[in-house]
C-alpha cells in the first residue's frame, strides 16, 4: 500500500514538473477544445475558408494544426482563446471562417463554437451538481453502499 501511494505521488510530481517546464495548456481548457474540435468533426456540416467549402473533417484537421502552431507559442490559455485565434478567421486573408448545416444558411463558426461551449458548459454544470448530490446524500447515510464506493476511490 505505501509503495503504491509513493509510486502515485512520484507519478503526479513528475507530471507537474513536466507541465511547468513548457507552455501547456490548462488541463479544463484542453478538455473544452477538445469538445469543441469534436463537435467540429461529428457535425457533417460544411465549413467555408478562403473562398472555399469543405468538410467537417477537413475542418476539424486544419483547425487542430492551427491550434497546436499557437498552443506551441503559449498563444492559446483558454476555449475563448482557441474561439478568437484559431477558429475565427484565417490568418492569411483575415477572411471569417463560416459553417452551414443541413443546407441552411452559412453562419460565423466563431458564433456556432460560443454556442457550443455555452451548452458544454452548461451541462458539465448540471453534470456537477448532480454529482455533488449524490456525495452528500451517501455521507447522509452512512451505511449505503454508495458511501463505501467513494471512500474507496479516495484511497490511493
Amino acid at each position: 500500500m505505501h509503495r503504491a501511494a509513493t509510486a502515485a505521488w512520484g507519478l503526479a510530481l513528475g507530471f507537474m514538473l513536466v507541465a511547468a517546464g513548457s507552455a501547456a495548456v490548462p488541463s479544463a481548457t484542453q478538455i473544452e477544445i477538445e469538445h469543441l474540435l469534436t463537435a467540429v468533426g461529428s457535425s457533417g456540416c460544411e465549413f467555408h475558408r478562403n473562398g472555399s467549402w469543405y468538410d467537417a473533417t477537413r475542418a476539424q484537421a486544419h483547425l487542430r494544426q492551427k491550434l497546436e502552431l499557437l498552443a506551441a507559442n503559449d498563444q492559446i490559455r483558454t476555449a475563448e482563446d482557441f474561439i478568437e485565434k484559431v477558429a475565427t478567421k484565417s490568418a492569411v486573408t483575415q477572411l471569417p471562417y463560416e459553417v452551414r448545416c443541413g443546407g441552411g444558411a452559412a453562419v460565423s463558426l466563431n458564433g456556432w463554437l460560443r454556442d457550443e461551449l455555452n451548452r458544454y458548459r452548461q451541462q458539465a454544470t448540471a453534470v456537477g451538481r448532480s454529482a455533488s448530490r449524490e456525495t452528500r446524500d451517501a455521507l447522509r447515510h452512512p451505511r449505503s453502499p454508495r458511501l463505501s464506493v467513494l471512500m474507496s476511490n479516495l484511497d490511493v
